[in-house]
């Protein structure tokens, strides 16, 4: 799941637990409710600009996002190294991926239905969600 080659590569890369660096262990970060709400829009645009002919991908917005959602967990006491460790986590990407797929289903697209991922995006897109702001009709 890539937009732009980057998307989904840079929001899931700051979806990790931190190691032990601090005092305290820090709990995963992928709960923290903005992080798991921003990975969650940008899978969602993701899908959307993938299923949506008419629907493209901001990439400088995306890559704005990305570098303060970095920003903001380290903010937190997170490392440059936490950041990057989940870009290969396959257990973080399936989660993610089962969390785009209920947000999907539960706001009418099925897969395959080309009209309803438009729908939802031109829906996202009007109502400036995030997962408008980073998409864009062509």
């Amino acid at each position: 799941m890539r937009l732009g080659g980057v998307l989904l590569g840079g929001f899931l890369a700051v979806s990790v637990s931190a190691g032990t660096s601090g005092a305290e262990e820090l709990p995963p970060l992928e709960d923290n409710p903005r992080v798991q709400h921003e990975f969650l829009s940008a899978a969602v645009g993701d899908a959307i600009r993938k299923n949506c002919p008419t629907i493209s991908s901001r990439m400088l917005r995306v890559f704005f996002r990305v570098s303060e959602l970095r920003n903001y967990a380290l903010s937190l006491g997170y490392t440059r190294e936490d950041f990057n460790r989940l870009r290969n986590n396959p257990e973080a990407k399936a989660r993610l991926e089962n969390m785009r797929d209920s947000y999907l289903a539960e706001h009418g697209v099925t897969e395959g239905d080309t009209d309803s991922y438009c729908r939802l995006g031109y829906e996202e897109i009007n109502k400036n969600s995030l997962t408008g702001w980073i998409l864009r009709a062509k």
